[in-house]
Protein backbone atom coordinates (compact mmCIF):
# COMPACT_ATOMS: atom_id res chain seq x y z
CA UNK A 1 0.00 0.00 0.00
CA UNK A 2 1.49 3.36 -1.04
CA UNK A 3 1.82 5.44 2.31
CA UNK A 4 4.34 8.20 1.61
CA UNK A 5 3.66 10.81 -0.91
CA UNK A 6 4.84 10.13 -4.80
CA UNK A 7 7.85 11.98 -5.68
CA UNK A 8 8.90 9.36 -8.37
CA UNK A 9 6.97 7.24 -10.99
CA UNK A 10 8.45 4.49 -11.85
CA UNK A 11 6.73 2.50 -15.12
CA UNK A 12 7.05 -0.98 -16.01
CA UNK A 13 5.63 -1.81 -19.32
CA UNK A 14 5.22 -5.72 -20.25
CA UNK A 15 4.53 -8.22 -17.81
CA UNK A 16 7.58 -10.33 -19.28
CA UNK A 17 10.05 -13.08 -16.99
CA UNK A 18 12.37 -10.06 -15.72
CA UNK A 19 9.37 -7.88 -14.68
CA UNK A 20 7.68 -10.25 -12.44
CA UNK A 21 10.42 -10.59 -10.33
CA UNK A 22 11.08 -6.56 -10.42
CA UNK A 23 7.72 -6.58 -8.94
CA UNK A 24 8.28 -9.51 -6.46
CA UNK A 25 11.19 -7.16 -5.75
CA UNK A 26 9.10 -4.11 -4.70
CA UNK A 27 6.47 -6.32 -3.23
CA UNK A 28 9.24 -7.44 -0.59
CA UNK A 29 10.85 -4.89 -0.32
CA UNK A 30 8.85 -1.59 -1.30
CA UNK A 31 10.64 2.15 -2.13
CA UNK A 32 9.37 5.09 -0.29
CA UNK A 33 7.83 7.47 -2.40
CA UNK A 34 8.04 5.82 -5.89
CA UNK A 35 4.18 4.75 -7.26
CA UNK A 36 4.86 1.42 -10.15
CA UNK A 37 2.97 0.90 -12.54
CA UNK A 38 2.47 -1.87 -14.74
CA UNK A 39 1.35 -1.55 -18.24
CA UNK A 40 0.96 -5.16 -19.55
CA UNK A 41 -1.37 -6.26 -22.51
CA UNK A 42 -2.59 -9.45 -21.00
CA UNK A 43 -3.23 -10.33 -17.35
CA UNK A 44 -2.26 -13.61 -17.62
CA UNK A 45 1.55 -14.10 -18.38
CA UNK A 46 3.03 -17.57 -19.80
CA UNK A 47 6.42 -18.69 -18.52
CA UNK A 48 8.03 -19.96 -21.94
CA UNK A 49 10.02 -22.65 -20.53
CA UNK A 50 6.81 -24.56 -19.08
CA UNK A 51 4.90 -23.28 -23.03
CA UNK A 52 5.97 -26.91 -24.70
CA UNK A 53 4.72 -28.83 -21.58
CA UNK A 54 1.22 -27.00 -21.85
CA UNK A 55 1.01 -27.90 -25.58
CA UNK A 56 2.19 -31.16 -25.50
CA UNK A 57 -0.80 -31.77 -22.39
CA UNK A 58 1.47 -31.93 -18.96
CA UNK A 59 0.03 -28.52 -17.91
CA UNK A 60 -3.02 -26.62 -17.05
CA UNK A 61 -3.04 -22.87 -18.46
CA UNK A 62 -2.95 -21.77 -14.79
CA UNK A 63 0.31 -24.10 -14.05
CA UNK A 64 2.22 -21.98 -16.61
CA UNK A 65 0.96 -18.79 -16.49
CA UNK A 66 1.38 -16.02 -13.90
CA UNK A 67 -1.82 -13.88 -12.92
CA UNK A 68 -0.25 -10.20 -12.84
CA UNK A 69 -3.10 -9.29 -10.70
CA UNK A 70 -2.16 -10.59 -7.57
CA UNK A 71 1.41 -10.05 -8.38
CA UNK A 72 0.71 -6.39 -9.00
CA UNK A 73 -1.15 -5.89 -5.47
CA UNK A 74 1.57 -7.73 -3.64
CA UNK A 75 3.59 -4.96 -5.28
CA UNK A 76 0.91 -2.25 -4.41
CA UNK A 77 1.57 -1.33 -8.04
CA UNK A 78 -0.94 0.33 -10.32
CA UNK A 79 -2.25 -2.09 -13.33
CA UNK A 80 -3.19 -1.26 -16.93
CA UNK A 81 -4.41 -4.05 -19.05
CA UNK A 82 -3.23 -2.06 -22.16
CA UNK A 83 -0.54 -2.17 -24.96
CA UNK A 84 2.22 0.38 -25.33
CA UNK A 85 2.25 2.59 -28.45
CA UNK A 86 4.74 5.37 -28.60
CA UNK A 87 7.21 7.34 -26.01
CA UNK A 88 7.66 11.11 -25.41
CA UNK A 89 11.32 10.92 -24.40
CA UNK A 90 11.97 14.50 -23.98
CA UNK A 91 8.46 14.95 -21.84
CA UNK A 92 8.82 11.03 -20.33
CA UNK A 93 5.52 9.99 -21.12
CA UNK A 94 4.25 6.25 -22.40
CA UNK A 95 1.72 6.17 -25.26
CA UNK A 96 -1.01 3.50 -24.79
CA UNK A 97 -3.35 2.11 -26.93
CA UNK A 98 -6.48 2.79 -25.24
CA UNK A 99 -5.19 4.70 -22.03
CA UNK A 100 -3.81 8.55 -21.73
CA UNK A 101 -0.13 9.61 -21.90
CA UNK A 102 1.72 8.00 -18.37
CA UNK A 103 4.25 10.49 -16.69
CA UNK A 104 7.68 8.12 -15.86
CA UNK A 105 10.71 9.04 -14.25
CA UNK A 106 12.01 5.58 -14.94
CA UNK A 107 10.60 3.37 -17.60
CA UNK A 108 11.28 -0.15 -17.97
CA UNK A 109 10.58 -2.39 -20.89
CA UNK A 110 10.18 -6.02 -21.25
CA UNK A 111 7.44 -6.83 -23.91
CA UNK A 112 9.32 -9.59 -25.26
CA UNK A 113 9.30 -10.07 -29.46
CA UNK A 114 7.16 -9.54 -31.77
CA UNK A 115 6.33 -11.94 -34.89
CA UNK A 116 8.56 -10.83 -38.04
CA UNK A 117 6.57 -13.47 -40.28
CA UNK A 118 6.23 -10.52 -42.83
CA UNK A 119 9.53 -10.50 -44.18
CA UNK A 120 8.88 -13.20 -46.36
CA UNK A 121 5.66 -12.82 -48.74
CA UNK A 122 2.75 -14.66 -47.42
CA UNK A 123 3.98 -15.49 -44.06
CA UNK A 124 2.06 -12.97 -42.20
CA UNK A 125 -1.08 -14.37 -43.89
CA UNK A 126 -0.51 -17.94 -44.24
CA UNK A 127 1.09 -19.11 -41.19
CA UNK A 128 0.36 -19.20 -37.31
CA UNK A 129 3.60 -16.87 -35.26
CA UNK A 130 4.76 -18.34 -32.07
CA UNK A 131 5.57 -15.18 -30.77
CA UNK A 132 4.80 -12.87 -28.69
CA UNK A 133 4.30 -16.13 -26.70
CA UNK A 134 1.51 -14.39 -24.37
CA UNK A 135 -0.82 -15.10 -27.47
CA UNK A 136 -0.13 -18.65 -28.59
CA UNK A 137 -1.67 -21.12 -25.88
CA UNK A 138 -5.14 -19.91 -27.28
CA UNK A 139 -3.77 -19.94 -30.99
CA UNK A 140 -2.60 -23.95 -29.95
CA UNK A 141 -6.29 -24.39 -28.63
CA UNK A 142 -7.99 -23.52 -31.63
CA UNK A 143 -5.40 -25.37 -33.53
CA UNK A 144 -5.99 -28.60 -31.75
CA UNK A 145 -9.54 -28.16 -32.01
CA UNK A 146 -9.22 -27.99 -35.67
CA UNK A 147 -6.80 -31.11 -36.17
CA UNK A 148 -9.10 -32.93 -33.69
CA UNK A 149 -12.43 -32.20 -35.87
CA UNK A 150 -10.49 -33.75 -39.00
CA UNK A 151 -10.98 -36.65 -41.08
CA UNK A 152 -8.98 -36.49 -43.68
CA UNK A 153 -5.16 -36.37 -42.94
CA UNK A 154 -3.74 -33.30 -42.10
CA UNK A 155 0.10 -31.92 -42.75
CA UNK A 156 1.83 -29.74 -39.82
CA UNK A 157 5.11 -27.69 -40.24
CA UNK A 158 6.96 -26.03 -37.71
CA UNK A 159 9.51 -23.03 -39.39
CA UNK A 160 12.29 -22.74 -37.40
CA UNK A 161 14.74 -25.49 -36.32
CA UNK A 162 16.35 -23.61 -32.86
CA UNK A 163 15.39 -25.17 -29.32
CA UNK A 164 11.60 -23.41 -29.17
CA UNK A 165 10.50 -25.05 -33.07
CA UNK A 166 12.15 -28.59 -31.80
CA UNK A 167 10.43 -28.89 -28.47
CA UNK A 168 7.25 -27.27 -30.59
CA UNK A 169 6.98 -29.72 -33.05
CA UNK A 170 8.09 -32.78 -30.69
CA UNK A 171 5.21 -31.50 -28.20
CA UNK A 172 2.42 -31.04 -30.80
CA UNK A 173 3.53 -34.61 -31.99
CA UNK A 174 2.62 -35.75 -28.72
CA UNK A 175 -0.76 -34.54 -28.23
CA UNK A 176 -2.11 -35.46 -31.46
CA UNK A 177 -1.20 -39.07 -31.36
CA UNK A 178 -3.87 -41.07 -32.45
CA UNK A 179 -5.44 -38.64 -35.16
CA UNK A 180 -4.13 -37.94 -38.70
CA UNK A 181 -1.52 -35.29 -38.37
CA UNK A 182 2.01 -35.68 -39.88
CA UNK A 183 4.41 -33.03 -38.75
CA UNK A 184 7.59 -31.75 -40.80
CA UNK A 185 10.39 -29.37 -39.23
CA UNK A 186 12.07 -26.35 -42.26
CA UNK A 187 15.16 -24.77 -41.48
CA UNK A 188 17.08 -22.36 -43.33
CA UNK A 189 19.97 -23.76 -41.60
CA UNK A 190 21.16 -26.75 -39.77
CA UNK A 191 19.15 -28.74 -36.87
CA UNK A 192 20.05 -26.39 -33.37
CA UNK A 193 22.62 -24.42 -35.00
CA UNK A 194 23.58 -22.68 -31.51
CA UNK A 195 24.06 -26.08 -29.71
CA UNK A 196 26.86 -28.46 -29.76
CA UNK A 197 26.77 -31.65 -32.61
CA UNK A 198 26.05 -34.10 -29.54
CA UNK A 199 23.13 -32.28 -28.69
CA UNK A 200 22.18 -31.84 -32.37
CA UNK A 201 22.58 -35.98 -33.04
CA UNK A 202 20.55 -36.79 -30.26
CA UNK A 203 17.60 -34.70 -31.00
CA UNK A 204 17.68 -35.89 -34.61
CA UNK A 205 17.42 -39.23 -33.72
CA UNK A 206 14.99 -38.52 -31.21
CA UNK A 207 12.89 -36.79 -35.08
CA UNK A 208 13.42 -39.35 -36.82
CA UNK A 209 11.98 -42.09 -34.21
CA UNK A 210 8.94 -40.05 -34.14
CA UNK A 211 8.57 -40.16 -38.11
CA UNK A 212 9.00 -36.17 -37.98
CA UNK A 213 10.46 -35.36 -41.41
CA UNK A 214 13.43 -32.57 -40.97
CA UNK A 215 13.89 -29.94 -44.26
CA UNK A 216 17.23 -28.53 -43.00
CA UNK A 217 18.93 -25.62 -45.63
CA UNK A 218 15.25 -24.89 -46.36
CA UNK A 219 15.17 -20.85 -46.42
CA UNK A 220 11.57 -19.87 -46.87
CA UNK A 221 11.02 -17.01 -49.30
CA UNK A 222 7.42 -16.96 -49.75
CA UNK A 223 4.07 -18.72 -48.19
CA UNK A 224 1.69 -19.24 -50.28
CA UNK A 225 -2.11 -20.76 -49.63
CA UNK A 226 -1.07 -24.56 -48.51
CA UNK A 227 2.54 -24.52 -49.57
CA UNK A 228 6.27 -22.92 -48.17
CA UNK A 229 8.53 -21.89 -51.20
CA UNK A 230 12.36 -22.30 -50.62
CA UNK A 231 14.98 -20.84 -52.20
CA UNK A 232 16.17 -23.82 -53.40
CA UNK A 233 13.34 -24.73 -55.64
CA UNK A 234 11.68 -27.53 -52.76
CA UNK A 235 7.70 -26.78 -52.25
CA UNK A 236 6.83 -28.42 -48.47
CA UNK A 237 2.78 -28.74 -48.52
CA UNK A 238 0.80 -27.90 -45.30
CA UNK A 239 -2.43 -27.83 -43.64
CA UNK A 240 -1.13 -25.56 -40.93
CA UNK A 241 2.32 -24.08 -40.45
CA UNK A 242 3.60 -22.50 -37.40
CA UNK A 243 6.30 -19.37 -37.39
CA UNK A 244 9.18 -20.16 -34.88
CA UNK A 245 11.95 -18.37 -36.54
CA UNK A 246 13.70 -15.52 -34.91
CA UNK A 247 11.35 -12.77 -33.98
CA UNK A 248 11.38 -9.03 -34.60
CA UNK A 249 11.57 -6.27 -32.00
CA UNK A 250 7.78 -4.14 -31.92
CA UNK A 251 7.92 -1.41 -34.81
CA UNK A 252 7.17 1.84 -32.51
CA UNK A 253 10.18 1.12 -31.06
CA UNK A 254 11.78 2.84 -34.02
CA UNK A 255 9.67 6.49 -33.30
CA UNK A 256 11.43 6.40 -29.83
CA UNK A 257 14.63 7.67 -31.33
CA UNK A 258 16.42 5.17 -28.57
CA UNK A 259 19.27 3.81 -29.50
CA UNK A 260 18.69 0.20 -31.27
CA UNK A 261 20.53 -2.76 -32.64
CA UNK A 262 20.50 -3.94 -35.97
CA UNK A 263 17.17 -5.54 -35.65
CA UNK A 264 15.41 -2.84 -34.01
CA UNK A 265 15.56 -4.31 -30.86
CA UNK A 266 16.33 -1.57 -27.43
CA UNK A 267 20.79 -1.23 -26.91
CA UNK A 268 21.34 -1.49 -23.58
CA UNK A 269 24.81 -1.65 -21.52
CA UNK A 270 25.88 -4.33 -18.87
CA UNK A 271 23.50 -1.97 -16.09
CA UNK A 272 20.23 -3.32 -18.85
CA UNK A 273 19.90 0.87 -18.99
CA UNK A 274 19.91 2.15 -22.44
CA UNK A 275 23.05 3.28 -24.39
CA UNK A 276 21.24 6.85 -25.23
CA UNK A 277 18.46 7.49 -22.18
CA UNK A 278 19.49 7.02 -18.72
CA UNK A 279 15.78 7.12 -17.86
CA UNK A 280 14.85 4.07 -19.65
CA UNK A 281 15.73 0.17 -19.21
CA UNK A 282 15.54 -2.95 -20.97
CA UNK A 283 15.34 -6.45 -20.60
CA UNK A 284 14.35 -9.88 -22.08
CA UNK A 285 13.75 -10.17 -25.65
CA UNK A 286 12.89 -6.61 -26.27
CA UNK A 287 16.51 -5.59 -24.89
CA UNK A 288 19.81 -6.18 -27.04
CA UNK A 289 22.97 -6.33 -24.27
CA UNK A 290 25.22 -4.76 -26.28
CA UNK A 291 28.81 -6.21 -24.07
CA UNK A 292 26.69 -9.88 -23.62
CA UNK A 293 25.09 -10.95 -26.79
CA UNK A 294 22.40 -13.93 -26.31
CA UNK A 295 20.04 -14.93 -28.56
CA UNK A 296 16.44 -14.48 -27.69
CA UNK A 297 15.41 -16.81 -24.35
CA UNK A 298 12.96 -17.01 -21.34
CA UNK A 299 15.89 -18.63 -19.81
CA UNK A 300 18.06 -14.82 -19.97
CA UNK A 301 15.27 -13.19 -19.21
CA UNK A 302 15.01 -14.88 -16.11
CA UNK A 303 18.33 -14.15 -14.91
CA UNK A 304 18.09 -10.45 -15.94
CA UNK A 305 15.29 -9.94 -13.43
CA UNK A 306 17.38 -9.50 -10.24
CA UNK A 307 19.90 -7.07 -11.74
CA UNK A 308 17.30 -5.32 -13.22
CA UNK A 309 15.24 -5.03 -9.90
CA UNK A 310 18.46 -3.86 -8.13
CA UNK A 311 19.03 -1.26 -10.71
CA UNK A 312 15.92 0.44 -10.84
CA UNK A 313 16.20 1.12 -6.87
CA UNK A 314 19.30 2.75 -7.83
CA UNK A 315 18.25 4.75 -10.53
CA UNK A 316 15.88 5.75 -8.43
CA UNK A 317 17.40 6.59 -5.57
CA UNK A 318 20.44 8.25 -7.67
CA UNK A 319 22.97 5.80 -7.02
CA UNK A 320 25.49 4.58 -9.31
CA UNK A 321 24.10 1.55 -11.57
CA UNK A 322 26.12 -1.93 -10.73
CA UNK A 323 26.75 -4.31 -14.38
CA UNK A 324 25.50 -7.67 -14.14
CA UNK A 325 27.59 -10.49 -15.72
CA UNK A 326 25.39 -12.83 -17.08
CA UNK A 327 26.27 -16.86 -16.63
CA UNK A 328 28.65 -18.00 -19.30
CA UNK A 329 27.99 -21.88 -19.12
CA UNK A 330 24.76 -23.29 -18.13
CA UNK A 331 22.63 -27.07 -18.73
CA UNK A 332 20.22 -26.74 -21.46
CA UNK A 333 17.15 -28.77 -20.87
CA UNK A 334 15.12 -29.41 -24.35
CA UNK A 335 11.83 -31.69 -23.38
CA UNK A 336 10.92 -33.99 -26.33
CA UNK A 337 7.00 -33.83 -25.45
CA UNK A 338 6.44 -37.49 -24.22
CA UNK A 339 8.14 -36.51 -20.00
CA UNK A 340 11.42 -36.83 -21.72
CA UNK A 341 14.66 -34.53 -22.41
CA UNK A 342 17.77 -33.87 -23.58
CA UNK A 343 20.45 -32.39 -21.63
CA UNK A 344 23.53 -30.42 -23.08
CA UNK A 345 26.09 -28.64 -21.72
CA UNK A 346 29.04 -27.39 -23.42
CA UNK A 347 30.40 -30.43 -25.60
CA UNK A 348 28.59 -33.11 -23.78
CA UNK A 349 25.14 -34.38 -23.78
CA UNK A 350 22.70 -36.54 -21.89
CA UNK A 351 19.14 -37.91 -22.36
CA UNK A 352 16.41 -39.52 -20.25
CA UNK A 353 13.49 -39.22 -18.18
CA UNK A 354 15.19 -38.00 -15.00
CA UNK A 355 16.42 -34.76 -17.63
CA UNK A 356 12.41 -34.12 -18.21
CA UNK A 357 12.12 -34.27 -14.20
CA UNK A 358 15.01 -31.96 -13.27
CA UNK A 359 13.45 -29.58 -15.71
CA UNK A 360 9.71 -29.85 -14.31
CA UNK A 361 11.35 -29.31 -10.93
CA UNK A 362 13.36 -25.89 -11.98
CA UNK A 363 10.12 -25.09 -13.66
CA UNK A 364 7.81 -25.61 -10.90
CA UNK A 365 10.37 -23.81 -8.49
CA UNK A 366 10.64 -21.11 -10.59
CA UNK A 367 6.59 -20.68 -11.12
CA UNK A 368 6.06 -20.66 -7.34
CA UNK A 369 8.24 -17.97 -6.50
CA UNK A 370 5.44 -15.67 -8.21
CA UNK A 371 1.98 -17.47 -7.29
CA UNK A 372 2.37 -18.64 -3.60
CA UNK A 373 3.31 -15.04 -2.40
CA UNK A 374 3.98 -14.21 1.13
CA UNK A 375 2.27 -11.95 3.11
CA UNK A 376 1.80 -8.31 2.44
CA UNK A 377 4.99 -6.63 4.68
CA UNK A 378 2.25 -3.62 5.49
CA UNK A 379 -0.92 -6.00 5.94
CA UNK A 380 -3.64 -6.67 3.20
Amino acid sequence: MQTAPVRKELVLVGGGHAHVAVLKSFGMRPLPGVRLTLIARDVATPYSGMLPGFVAGHYRFEECHIDLAPLARFAGARLIADEAVGLDRAARRLHCRRHLPLRYDVLSLDIGASPKPWTVPGAARHTIPVKPIDRFARRWETLLDRLRASRSPQDVVVVGGGAAGVELVLAMQHRTRGLLVRFALVTAEELLPRHHASARRRLMRILHERAIAVHTGAEVVEVADGELVCADGRCIRFDAALWATEAGAAPWLAETGLPLDRDGFVAVDATLRSIGDPHVFAAGDVASVLPHPREKAGVFAVRQGPPLAANLRRALSGQPLRPFVPQRRFLTLIGTGDRYAVAARGSWSLEGRWAWRLKQWIDRRWMRQYQDLPAMPGGP
